[in-house]
């Protein structure tokens, strides 16, 4: 019995060292992860969005294989941030490479689509937006407005529950609104303010 105690004992630390370096090394670079994500999200409270985006980079190039979950919500944050910076194409095109991805996975939550599908919906219409006032030929903003049209669609009709009706109202006031941009007069659209995200 003495030897088996012994035996374990002296087992221990090589037990940890292989750890340590193995499945710990995972945990550990999730937990910097999760530090700079966190630190991401209080400089986007703050509006300090360069400082967002940097930090969800380094998140992005910190983040152990395997964690596709995580790496998604990340790079749906870091466009979220990119739209508020002023950087509306490389979230869109960001944005757009995310859906394509969450929408060909089924072990995707339906949640992230969702929310992705909000955030690309919203890109194509402040996209449409600009557009229109810098006077890019119709064909081009046609485009990016219908897409936001049938974003906003998918999202308005999609069932929800009792609690989650103030957000479906608010989809159908989006979809709306999408549809109101496209049919609206130059003239019209350029008397009214940019809108805010």
């Amino acid at each position: 019995m003495k030897r088996l105690i012994l035996s374990s004992w002296f087992l221990l630390p090589a037990l940890l060292l292989a750890y340590h370096y193995g499945p710990g090394q995972k945990q550990s670079a999730l937990d910097e992860v999760a530090l700079m994500t966190q630190a991401a999200h209080h400089y986007s409270e703050d509006a300090q969005w360069e400082k967002a985006i940097d930090l969800y980079d380094q998140s992005l190039q910190s983040m152990p294989e395997g964690e596709e979950a995580l790496s998604r919500r990340i790079r749906l944050e870091k466009a979220k941030a990119q739209m508020m910076a002023s950087q509306l194409p490389e979230a869109r095109e960001s944005l757009v490479a995310l859906m394509d991805e969450v929408s060909g996975d089924e072990q995707s939550e339906a949640a992230l689509g969702d929310e992705v599908r909000q955030s690309l919906a919203n890109a194509e219409f402040y996209l449409t937006w600009l557009m229109r006032l810098e006077g890019v030929d119709e064909a081009t903003w046609r485009r990016h407005a219908e897409s936001a049209r049938q974003h906003y669609g998918f999202l308005a009709t999609q069932p929800t529950t009792p609690d989650k009706e103030s957000t479906r109202a608010q989809h159908q006031r989006d979809l709306e609104s999408a549809i109101q941009l496209a049919r609206m007069d130059l003239g019209d659209l350029q008397g009214l303010p940019l809108p805010s995200q």
